[in-house]
């Protein structure tokens, strides 16, 4: 699923080809920060209160139903630090009855729109808020939040550093859902002392957990997106819109399957623990947690091929492959095409998907010689993978494999072991490579090399290239990369490899068969380990025996001569 197919779903056009830099005019003047990995550690976000904003910020409302829990939020907003002329609020009705309205108590700049008729859930509110917002940076809020006073400020200090970072607010909940009123609000957060509404509150368990274990996500790497929620979530636009917005098939776990996207666009996750907020009473993951997963774990694993856990199927297929491979068949025999993109397809790294380059649109439909015909070549690749679901044809090298978290490009003629491509991705995940090229040949044109790109690496190398270095260079710079052999990786020239063939059910049933003799031979060895200390027991027992025997002898003379006590 690309970028442009989840706008055209959602309704609303990209503003450019999701796949390429954002324009000087995207990014605002923002600075062309470098920053490794999910390292923001080289930012340095000016004090709240003691700078100058500039950008201007959509707040995002999903709400249905909460007219109450809206004031609240609504009336928070309305005391923001935050200059107002920068602010715009946005309340996305998602079908409420009756309908909601925009209180007396609300930022100046609020508006209500309403998801379209027929359309309904989370996805679609927040889709249809984002997509008519017009700030620089889109902000997520919950209808049953409220925000500290210094909210939105601490989230847009940091959009005015990086063009590409997504914020986390730091939110607590509260131990009851009944809250204070509109008023009390707006009178509390305007006079800074939000914390005094609530008896007491606290951050979720797992994300302060998560928060403590990698120095706030500075040590996550390409995890970090698991902790976007869009409880108060900070993106800048243009990025949002690039990755194709919201999904509104989505009506649980949206949030999720958006941070992963960003991710693979290149974005950073900062968690700002100045950025204080409060959820009235627990969150539905604290209350149902199972449920929650029991459902978001039936649809995450389509769409997220990082959530391994989730895809322990041997041959399911998925919509989103974990490694998208690029071959390219222009001036390549039938023959060596199809020991590459089988070769691909048969490893023990199953959820792969594989483009073919090549010369497709020539390929008529007219009378032709079927031997002699010029593109005789790419027909017959044609013909045999034009019904497998996990192979398509392009014209073009694509731009991008996004969301993919991996591409490996590869020329036609090179076949892979059964662990190569699983073996190249264990090596970049452990050591958090953004490239990794394995030497195939060197010829007259240098070394040709099979590649394979982590996806937000290079995204991440475009927002910050000024166009003076090479994008394996910035990757280099702020990912890592690193050569291998293709020996090593048991990649080889299409002539010498192995046929790919075989049954994996055969192997899977063989594979049962002796897992159930192992347990029939362990549980053999338990039971002559058994008997063996059985043995030992009586052994022993008669060895004793033995040794007594002469000394109750002994005794027993003694006895009768009157010698004992």
């Amino acid at each position: 699923m690309t970028a442009a197919d989840l706008a055209a779903r959602n309704g609303s056009p990209l503003p450019r080809d999701a796949r390429t830099p954002l324009s000087e005019d995207d990014r605002t003047a923002v600075p062309r920060v470098r920053i490794r990995h999910n390292d923001y550690g080289s930012l340095l976000p000016p004090d709240l209160g003691g700078w100058e904003p500039r950008l201007r910020v959509s707040v995002v409302i999903p709400a249905h139903d909460c007219q109450q829990a809206l004031d609240r939020t609504l009336a928070g907003l309305a005391a923001q630090s935050y200059p107002a002329h920068l602010t715009e609020v946005i309340v996305a009705d998602d079908g409420s009855d009756p309908p909601l309205r925009i209180p007396e108590l609300a930022p100046a700049n609020t508006r209500l729109v309403r998801v379209p008729d027929g359309r309904w859930g989370r996805g679609w509110a927040r889709q249809t808020g984002a997509a008519s917002a017009a700030g620089d940076v889109l902000h997520w809020v919950d209808s049953d939040m409220i925000l500290d006073r210094e909210h939105l400020e601490a989230h847009m200090r940091w959009h005015h550093l990086t063009s590409y970072a997504v914020v986390l607010g730091d939110v607590r909940f509260t131990t009851g859902e009944d809250g204070p009123s509109a008023q009390e609000v707006s009178a509390a957060v305007q006079a800074g002392d939000t914390e005094k509404l609530f008896d007491g509150s606290a951050p979720h368990t797992w994300r302060a957990d998560v928060l403590e274990e990698t120095r706030w996500l500075r040590d996550a790497g390409a995890g970090a997106y698991r902790l976007h929620s869009g409880a108060t979530t900070s993106v800048p636009l243009a990025l949002l819109r690039g990755v194709g917005g919201v999904n509104t098939a989505l009506n649980m776990g949206e949030d999720t399957d958006l941070g992963f996207r960003l991710a693979q666009a290149g974005a950073v996750f900062i968690p700002d623990p100045q950025a204080r907020a409060w959820h009235l009473g627990p969150s539905t993951v604290m209350l149902r947690e199972k449920e929650v997963h029991r459902h978001n774990w039936s649809v995450l694993p389509d769409l997220i091929p990082d959530l391994r856990w989730l895809r322990s199927h041997p041959r399911r297929h998925w919509l989103v492959p974990y490694v998208h491979v690029v071959v390219d068949a222009h001036g390549a025999s039938y023959e060596d095409v199809r020991a590459t993109v089988d070769s691909a397809l048969a490893g023990t790294l199953v959820d792969v998907a594989v483009t073919v380059v090549g010369p497709w649109p020539a390929l008529t439909g007219g009378r032709r010689s079927s031997l002699d015909e010029p593109l005789l070549e790419a027909r017959l690749v044609r013909n045999l993978y034009g019904h497998e679901p996990r192979v398509s044809f392009t014209e073009e090298t694509p731009h991008s494999s996004a969301p993919a978290p991996f591409r490996l490009t590869c020329p036609a003629g090179w076949a892979f072991g059964a662990e190569s491509l699983a073996g190249l991705v264990k090596l970049a995940e452990d050591e958090e490579y953004g490239l990794l090229s394995a030497a195939l040949e060197e010829g007259g044109t240098g070394i040709r090399a099979a590649r394979l790109e982590r996806t937000a690496a290079f995204a991440r190398a475009a927002l910050v290239d000024d166009g003076t270095d090479d994008l394996d260079g910035v990757v280099h710079e702020l990912f890592g990369s690193f050569w291998v052999s293709a020996d090593e990786l048991g990649v080889t020239a299409a002539g010498e490899a192995e046929p790919v063939a075989g049954d994996p059910a055969r192997w899977r049933a063989s594979s049962a068969r002796w897992k159930r003799e192992a347990e029939r031979l362990k549980g053999e060895v338990e039971s002559l380990r058994a008997e063996n200390e059985r043995l030992r027991a009586e052994a022993g027992q008669v060895e004793d025996a033995q040794r007594r025997g002469p000394l109750r002898g002994i005794i027993a003379t003694a006895m009768r001569h009157g010698k004992t006590a």
